[in-house]
């Protein structure tokens, strides 16, 4: 069974950029579709983006054109990269096994917790 840990967040300005990432254990995630989810509180969770098994990827509407997601196979290591943040972008990021076509997570880390000021 995968292992995840995050890693990454903090406290940036808006308009920062951060770089998270999600180091996987006891699988290799070069064979999983990985995806991003967020959380603040007292909303719901959120897709974030995906990057499948193929290479392909995807963002969700609300992030596109500000975050990439990647993978690096020699590392066993997901990221995100987040640029032009907003202060509605603050939310607890975790990375998790994404289930399609439903994009849901499964196995997911404890996550990083991510803040953005005004």
């Amino acid at each position: 069974q995968v292992q995840l840990v995050e890693s990454g967040g903090g406290l940036v300005q808006a308009g920062g950029s951060l770089r998270l990432s999600c180091a996987a254990s006891g699988q290799t995630v070069s064979t999983l579709n990985m995806g991003w989810f967020r959380q603040a509180p007292g909303k719901e969770r959120e897709f974030v983006a995906a990057v499948y098994w193929t290479g392909g990827t995807y963002v969700a509407d609300s992030v596109k054109g500000r975050f990439t997601v990647s993978r690096d196979n020699a590392r066993n290591t997901i990221f995100l990269q987040m640029n032009s943040l907003r202060p509605e972008d603050s939310a607890l990021y975790y990375c998790a096994i994404v289930i399609l076509p439903t994009r849901q997570g499964t196995s997911r880390g404890p996550g990083t917790q991510v803040t953005v000021s005004s």
